[in-house]
């Protein structure tokens, strides 16, 4: 595992474990990468609740209740589109911290307004204020989402 995601990862176990805290994720293009850092860990069952792949937009909408219309005006790719999927797994989960990603990873499917490498990001503690964030990643298809990865980690570990 990459060092920056491992200390990550590991530094975020510590945070939760001594908060007695509990994380689910939502993931769209980092496609369960985050989770598999986070349970890469032994004992991770103890502050790793679940992980969502939603990598379609009907994943999305039936899994955590992403709305169709909120798709349809703002694309998948969007601050509304990850504020509803932090939503969605507070609403579907016990977990007290919500993590969610979606993104162009590339190489393909960017556009002008949304170049490949934009990552819009949702975390948020149960009961507490929702903060989202957007970063433009430089790189392949694996950095992009390594980069994303990353940044996600450090989101919940800024939150606690």
């Amino acid at each position: 595992m990459n060092t920056e995601l491992e200390q990550s990862a590991q530094a975020l176990a510590q945070r939760l474990l001594a908060a007695n805290s509990t994380l689910a994720t939502a993931e769209s293009c980092t496609g369960g990468w985050i989770a598999k850092v986070l349970t890469d860990i032994a004992g991770s069952s103890l502050w790793f609740d679940r992980g969502f792949v939603t990598y379609s937009n009907q994943a999305k909408q039936e899994m955590l209740g992403v709305s169709g219309e909120t798709l349809a005006i703002h694309g998948a790719v969007s601050e509304a589109v990850v504020r509803e999927m932090a939503a969605g797994v507070l609403a579907k989960s016990p977990a007290d911290l919500a993590l969610s990603v979606s993104g162009i990873a590339g190489p393909g499917g960017g556009t002008p307004e949304k170049p490949v490498g934009t990552v819009w990001f949702a975390w948020q503690v149960r009961g507490g204020e929702l903060v989202s964030d957007c970063h433009l990643f430089d790189g392949d298809r694996e950095a992009v989402r390594r980069q994303a990865v990353v940044v996600a980690l450090q989101g919940v570990l800024a939150l606690l």
